[in-house]
């Protein structure tokens, strides 16, 4: 962003953080307005489950990473962290390169689906 060279600082601060809320505002209701289906997203987590269905697995490239179990985490979270790793806002290389490939109804149905597990939900055989 190019701001005029005779803008106070304390204006260059407040441009800035109105531009970025707004950025951060548009994502927000871009995918306020998809519906997440999780009987489709059941079928779009293989991906996801081969490190997110590994209790207690850890992931050594290029840093040691805890990788988090994700059933039952909220789907709002999901998809903010989804189009984060999308963006480069989240450095892990691995979750960019396949946040990269989801497309914003993936993601919904994506975290519609994890959202809906638990320690008591059935096996996904097709992940």
């Amino acid at each position: 962003m190019n701001l005029p060279v005779n803008l106070s600082p304390k204006k260059r601060v407040l441009t800035c953080l109105i531009s970025l809320m707004a950025s951060s505002l548009s994502n927000f209701v871009m995918a306020a307005d998809l519906v997440g289906d999780a009987n489709k997203g059941a079928s779009k987590v293989s991906l996801c489950a081969g490190c997110h269905a590994i209790p207690g697995y850890r992931s050594s490239v290029p840093e040691i990473y805890t990788i988090p179990m994700i059933g039952g985490q909220s789907a709002a979270y999901l998809v903010s962290a989804l189009q984060a790793y999308k963006k480069g806002e989240r450095k892990h290389p691995t979750m960019r390169g396949i946040a990269g490939s989801l497309s914003d109804q993936d993601m919904v149905d994506i975290a519609a689906y994890y959202a809906g597990q638990s320690a008591s939900s059935k096996p996904n055989y097709l992940k």
